[in-house]
């Protein structure tokens, strides 16, 4: 008798447990929380888990199961890391879908290596280089931001229309680097500018005084640096200010963080010129300015509002396919992105739940943009002018060059 309740009690347990399991469902974050942009990433990592803390407010996900983010560090530069991690969210967390990776190399390794095996959903709110729309994904890898190929174009005419007619450009040695600096190259040079040198240099190194005294040598008095804020961005920059090297310093979006003005020196940066992706001038991003200022997450942060964008868009989808399996999630994803359909803005959790159940379509217009997904799962996207005044970057402008 006392076996058979103790069975019963251990079966009913079981249930209960059982319960407990399905009643969340997980959306993983891949980040590099340290390494090359590890002072970028919170604040990127604070606007995909604003977007969760709406869509549990708000109800819940799927009748009211809560929407969970495990996240894992990719290191940005390291691709065992990055596989490592991802490997953990598909094949031990379970994941349904995955926010990220940030940098390039991650993403990438983190696809092939076990979300496209695992048949998971990937969206990336920061990888911008073109070799991520070169994967054979399965129509599984996604990104709430334009490519570099767009973004190089729009640091090359910026420099051109300020009258900088002469650069020395240096990149980060990976498909980041590589990516924008042969796009920035190509319109530069196409737009009547001349590159004095366009030299490679690898991440994560102490000393690049060899790589700068070429660069010097050319007599180019703009330093165009496509790298990271805190690993060789930084110390390129710090080295060619001490070795007395040009008055004019540009970047792009992996530079774009005060850590690095802090770092180098404010007299140091002040005028520094880059470009980042930013939001466009729609419903949107007003709204999401709002929210996020009201949980205390900075909205101009770089990729924070991409990070919304993509964790609120995969809980649509996981909504849409009205489970948290994998199988039919970016054929959701596309449709929840995409017109026709009722528009849904940052925040409106529960009033597109209610759509969904009733059978209507809809079509997310997020804080930065409309994120209408090509066949390689890209968007058009806004690209901003930044500049470093009074010891931090402040935006500029939208660029339409």
């Amino acid at each position: 008798m006392k076996k058979s309740v103790l069975a019963m009690a251990v079966a009913a347990s079981s249930v209960a447990f059982a319960g407990a399991v399905q009643a969340e469902v997980k959306v993983g974050f891949l980040g590099g929380f340290t390494g090359g942009i590890e002072s970028l990433t919170p604040p990127i990592f604070d606007g995909a888990k604003l977007a969760v803390s709406q869509v549990n407010e708000q109800g819940g996900i799927l009748g009211g199961q809560e929407l969970v983010m495990p996240s894992g560090d990719t290191t940005c530069g390291d691709a065992s890391a990055a596989s490592n991690a991802a490997d953990r969210m598909v094949n031990s967390e379970q994941v349904t879908a995955i926010v990220g990776a940030l940098c390039t190399g991650a993403t990438i390794a983190a696809a092939n290596n076990a979300a496209i095996p695992g048949g998971v959903v990937m969206v990336s709110p920061a990888s911008t280089a073109p070799a991520v729309s070169e994967l054979e994904d399965n129509d599984l890898v996604f990104r709430t931001v334009p490519s570099d190929a767009f973004q190089g174009e729009m640091l090359a005419k910026l420099l051109i229309e300020k009258g900088i007619d002469t650069v020395a450009v240096t990149y980060v040695n990976n498909d980041y680097g590589r990516g924008l600096a042969d796009s920035f190259v190509a319109t530069y040079e196409a737009e009547g500018g001349t590159v004095a040198e366009n030299l490679a240099h690898e991440d994560n190194r102490a000393d690049y005084r060899s790589e700068l005294g070429s660069l010097s040598a050319t007599g180019a008095e703009t330093l165009v640096v496509l790298a990271y804020a805190d690993t060789s961005g930084q110390t390129v920059l710090r080295q060619a200010y001490e070795s007395g090297m040009f008055t004019q310093y540009v970047g792009a979006d992996g530079m774009v963080g005060d850590s690095l003005v802090g770092a180098v020196g404010d007299d140091v940066l002040e005028g520094m010129i880059a470009t980042r992706p930013g939001s466009p001038d729609l419903p949107g991003t007003p709204l999401f300015e709002e929210q996020a200022r009201a949980a205390e997450i900075d909205p101009e942060a770089v990729f924070a509002a991409q990070a919304y964008d993509a964790a609120f868009l995969l809980a649509l989808a996981i909504e849409q396919n009205g489970n948290a399996e994998r199988e039919g999630l970016s054929e959701a994803l596309r449709s929840v992105a995409s017109e026709p359909g009722e528009v849904i803005l940052p925040g409106e959790w529960e009033k597109a739940v209610q759509l969904i159940a009733d059978g209507e379509e809809i079509n997310y217009e997020g804080a930065s943009g409309r994120h209408e997904f090509d066949e390689n799962g890209d968007v058009p996207g806004v690209v901003v002018e930044m500049a470093v005044e009074g010891g931090e970057f402040v935006r500029k402008g939208q660029l339409d060059l």
